[in-house]
């Protein structure tokens, strides 16, 4: 059984959802996760205007009363000349799942969140990404040398991985919005959620369908 979290790191409802996700986690810490980037708005060119920071806000305040996550607004509406694209986000987290360091990806996803949605970083930017994924591995006992982690993001085997992560989410899971929470078991894919949820609540949901199976194959050995 293995739960998959769709997602791309600078969408907000995602940032709110991924507490919800690390909650779960804690309840479930015998089931495997895996996420895979779903790249929002990834090859964007269009610089964010005033328009564009506000309708962010918008959507901004309204996971921040659900979820009860902080915001830096003031960032956002300073940086000039921002262009909204999240694919070098995803690929900072492609490039983090391909180490393998057998540390946590969502504490990893979660960190390029809070860099973004917290500390004001620009995660567009290659080199606040590998000083975000550098920063932490280190605090989980895993340092890594930044050039490292820069020529890895930079190679083309991440690239294509990143991409086909893209087609994954747009062909195979047929996933158009972020975040959404996939349940594989035994070959079968199941939606947990469709959208940002508590953590109690796709508990809830985990269950049925776990008391489902059980009760199939019951059925099955009857």
């Amino acid at each position: 059984m293995k739960l998959i979290y769709v997602a791309d790191p600078m969408c907000s409802w995602c940032y709110g959802f991924s507490k919800e996700m690390a909650e779960l986690m804690e309840m479930n810490p015998e089931i495997s996760l895996e996420i895979v980037v779903g790249g929002l708005s990834a090859g964007s060119n269009k610089v964010l205007d005033d328009a564009g920071k506000r309708f962010r806000l918008m959507h901004w305040s309204k996971v921040e009363a659900i979820s009860g996550l902080p915001f830096n607004r003031e960032a956002l509406m300073a940086r000039e000349g921002f262009v909204y694209d999240s694919g070098p986000a995803c690929r900072a987290l492609v490039t983090a799942i391909k180490m393998n360091a057998g540390i946590s990806i969502l504490k990893i996803f979660r960190a390029i969140q809070h860099g973004f949605y917290v500390d004001g970083k620009d995660v567009t930017s290659p080199s606040e990404l590998v000083k975000i994924l550098s920063n932490t591995f280190a605090l989980e006992g895993y340092p890594v040398n930044g050039d490292l982690i820069l020529t890895m993001f930079n190679s083309e085997e991440i690239k294509l991985e990143t991409e086909n992560h893209f087609k994954t989410v747009k062909h195979t899971f047929g996933i158009s919005s972020f975040p959404a929470l996939l349940l594989e078991d035994h070959g079968e894919i199941k939606t947990i959620s469709a959208g940002y949820m508590a953590a109690n609540m796709l508990q809830e949901i985990m269950n049925k369908i776990s008391n489902q199976n059980d009760s199939v194959l019951c059925q099955k050995h009857s």
